[in-house]
């Protein structure tokens, strides 16, 4: 039976989204630790990949040395399968090398592992019907060498599945954590209730405010107090003697 992980990683699909909401909701009451990837992991990484490259170089070296334009079958089902073997060759040479490459660079990155996975069990699928092909129609050596390939692919499809759930696992509990870590923080902060306007439309409209006119100070003018020659008090000289 085949290992499905699809549904799990439907729900993983958000787990960045989530862990950066929560690391940014919480970042000024609890930092999110992250941490560097365990030895333990990366072992683990590194052994799958090499068995993998040990099996996609085995498995070009088997389908060099085939020989379909042989095989005791018609015309369109040599070409069938020519086709599907030179499928399989371009993805051991080119799409493979890649999506082990991004794993490496990213150890525990459920995307880059969802990815190889994917394509390990489409190689084995294709793999498998070139098998079964050359068990029909070809040698027994061919098939013999192509089983073992199909073997090999199917051992690593298997772990990398294992693998992915693994991590799920962690990512899981990391959210959860995280999760824990903000209601703490949304409990420990007090919240105000919002304040409420009230906006009264029966209300009449207020009438505007007049400003009062500024008084400027006029220039200086006469004092009031200056003589008026018309009312010069008599001389003061006394009269003549008779």
């Amino acid at each position: 039976m085949k290992p499905n992980p699809f549904l799990r990683f439907r729900y993983l699909c958000l787990l960045p989204l989530c862990l950066a909401v929560g690391a940014q909701v919480i970042s000024a009451n609890q930092p999110a630790p992250q941490g560097p990837v365990s030895y333990s992991s990366v072992n683990q990484l590194n052994l799958l990949l090499s068995q993998l490259e040990q099996a996609s170089q085995a498995a070009q070296v088997d389908l060099a040395k085939l020989r379909i334009e042989k095989w005791k079958t018609d015309s369109g089902s040599k070409r069938q399968a020519q086709g599907n073997m030179e499928s399989i060759q371009r993805n051991l040479q080119s799409a493979l090398p890649e999506i082990i490459a991004e794993l490496k660079a990213s150890p525990e990155n459920l995307t880059s592992t969802f990815k190889l996975y994917r394509n390990l069990d489409a190689l084995y699928d294709v793999f498998e019907s070139v098998a079964e092909s050359a068990g029909a129609f070809g040698s027994k050596d061919e098939f013999q060498s192509l089983e073992n390939d199909v073997s090999a692919f199917e051992r690593a499809r298997r772990s990398f599945a294992e693998r992915m759930e693994t991590l799920a696992g962690a990512k899981e509990a990391e959210v959860t954590r995280l999760r824990t870590a903000l209601q703490n923080a949304q409990a420990s902060t007090p919240s105000e209730p919002p304040k409420k306007i009230v906006v009264d439309d029966n209300a009449p409209p207020k009438k505007p405010v007049k400003k009062k006119p500024v008084v400027k100070p006029h220039a200086n003018t006469a004092s009031p107090s200056t003589t008026n020659p018309s009312t010069t008090s008599p001389s003061t000289t006394g009269t003549p003697p008779k």
